[in-house]
């Protein structure tokens, strides 16, 4: 910056060096130009840089550690021989002025006016931080002998005690001396866990296209092997083998179900053929079937139709017959017909059914 300033300088016709001296004192201005305007008060503007984060009393705001100002700088006074500096600055949020003034006892500044510091400091004690030396100890250690032989004693101790912590951290500093040494080993690391993802990745695509999946797989890790290891896995049956087993299971079952058919289900009919096993006489072994024996009134037909004999038409057992194979009122079940009589067809029996049959359901409960 000096040098740049330093060339292409105009001399007037009029300049003499051994007069003026330098082109400042000829212009009659100082070489740092406004920042000595008030410098006949022993006031230098500088740039002054937030020491810590403060709270603006104008204003109320947050002002973070760093925030640079143009700051007045004046001498106040003296710690011993070191200058005390006060430094003045406009906050940039408000017209407020903030006032704040080095310290040189405690190695800090301090706000004088405008302010209000946030409290984030600590003991230097505890954090095991270097603390200064008081200026009364310093006149004790230097007029006092035995004062500074009990110090450097003390001083002794704590170096003593330090040693282990200083030679690990130097070896952990000698550790990253090599750098091309570090950057080869890292390298080297990386392109061994690159080869091995890829590897993976390989697997993991042979196992989903041989598996037709299109969902990620997890990696595998040592709780899934043990569990793999403890799961035993059979072969499936064959198609014969299913075949042969569904055939055995239908040569072993029984022709007639257990359960009532579904027409049963009726509760009133259920009950109805209850009774008329119940109430039906034990038939005699050679005997024939007769139809007081089934429960069925003979009664003479209204029409007064021929002898089925004498026309050698037997109409009334064809609509017998019609009427047993499709009743009108359902099957025999649901009439309240026992299914397991027979009826036997011959001579005796064709008188019996030449007239129409009815049902006597005198001692049954159905509607």
């Amino acid at each position: 910056m000096g040098e740049r300033k330093g060339v292409n300088k105009y001399y007037p016709p009029d300049f003499d060096p051994a007069k003026h001296g330098s082109l400042n004192r000829y212009h009659h201005s100082h070489p740092l130009r406004e920042r000595a305007r008030k410098l006949s008060q022993g006031i230098l503007v500088i740039r002054f840089e937030m020491p810590y984060n403060i709270w603006c009393d104008g204003c109320k705001n947050h002002i973070g550690m760093g925030v640079r100002y143009n700051a007045e700088k004046k001498k106040v006074g003296n710690y011993y021989t070191t200058p005390i500096y006060r430094f003045r600055m406009k906050c940039h949020l408000c017209v407020n002025y903030i006032e704040m003034q080095t310290d040189p006892a405690n190695c800090d500044y301090v706000i004088v006016s405008g302010a209000q510091r946030k409290e984030e400091r600590w003991d230097m004690a505890d954090n095991e931080q270097i603390l200064t030396t008081e200026q009364e100890k310093k006149q004790k250690l230097e007029t006092d002998a035995m004062f500074r032989l009990e110090h450097g004693t003390t001083d002794q101790s704590k170096l003593q005690k330090a040693i282990p912590t200083l030679s690990n951290i130097q070896e952990a500093q000698s550790a990253w001396k090599d750098d091309f040494a570090l950057n080869s080993m890292l390298r080297r690391k990386f392109r061994e866990k690159k080869k091995a993802i890829k590897e993976e990745e390989e697997k993991t695509l042979a196992l989903q296209t041989k598996a037709n999946l299109s969902i990620p797989l997890v990696p595998e890790t040592e709780e899934d092997r043990k569990l793999a290891a403890l799961l035993k896995y059979h072969s499936l049956d064959s198609y014969e083998d299913k075949q042969k087993l569904k055939r055995t299971e239908i040569f072993g079952r029984s022709w007639f179900p257990s359960t009532p058919g579904p027409g049963a289900s009726n509760s009133k009919v259920n009950s109805v053929l209850k009774k008329l096993a119940i109430s039906r006489k034990p038939m005699p072994s050679g005997s024939s079937i007769t139809s007081s024996d089934l429960g069925i009134v003979r009664r003479k037909s209204r029409d007064g139709l021929e002898n089925p004999q004498e026309s050698g038409e037997a109409p009334e057992l064809s609509g017998m017959k019609e009427e047993e194979e499709h009743p009108p009122g359902g099957s025999l079940s649901d009439r309240g017909y026992s299914p397991d009589v027979e009826t036997q067809s011959g001579p005796s029996n064709t008188s019996v059914l030449n007239s129409s049959l009815v049902a006597d359901y005198s001692d049954s409960e159905s509607d």
